[in-house]
């Protein structure tokens, strides 16, 4: 079943294109407002075909692969694109906090938790990762159990212990669930 930040999407889209990660291809929505979803072929919650038209000229589209392209191959650490998070506000605030963890860092749930101010809300911050649009943009795959596990990610576990890999981040094996 699709999350309503997804079909928010899918009807606000103005511009789509996909492009060839060492990953598999991540399709990128844009809306009005900026960079909307980034979604791995086979991902939780990929949208489908989008009514919105190819954008293959679209300067943020060719912004954002040009940048995931650079983080890829290891010359960039960050990335500068204008986004537009559809979610609930929950989810925006834990989106954002998600922003906040550096290349090469990892973060537990219940620390986002904390940061978000809701420390018991554990359990919905997960839920609220695991519903980010914007997979790699905003590094849902930087949050781990809170003892190193890698613990799911919507793009699957390969992609995820791959994303961390790139930036350097040693992960524990033998403790990981889907």
């Amino acid at each position: 079943m699709m999350s309503t930040a997804t079909i928010s999407i899918q009807r606000s889209c103005t511009a789509q294109a996909t492009i060839a990660t060492p990953l598999g291809p991540l399709l990128l929505a844009r809306t009005a407002r900026g960079l909307a979803g980034a979604w791995f072929e086979g991902q939780a919650d990929h949208p489908g075909a989008l009514d919105a038209p190819q954008g293959p000229d679209d300067a943020l589209l060719q912004s954002a692969a040009a940048q995931l392209i650079d983080y890829f191959a290891g010359r960039s650490t960050c990335f500068d694109l204008p986004l537009d998070l559809h979610g609930t506000p929950f989810q925006r605030h834990v989106w954002q906090a998600l922003l906040g963890i550096a290349r090469g860092r990892t973060r537990s749930y219940g620390e986002i938790a904390r940061d978000v101010g809701s420390a018991a809300a554990v359990r919905a911050v997960g839920a609220a990762v695991g519903k980010n649009p914007l997979s790699v943009i905003v590094p849902c795959h930087r949050v781990i159990g809170s003892r190193g596990a890698l613990t799911g990610y919507a793009g699957g576990l390969a992609r995820k212990r791959a994303l961390l890999a790139l930036e350097g981040v040693a992960v524990q094996s033998g403790k990981e669930f889907a």
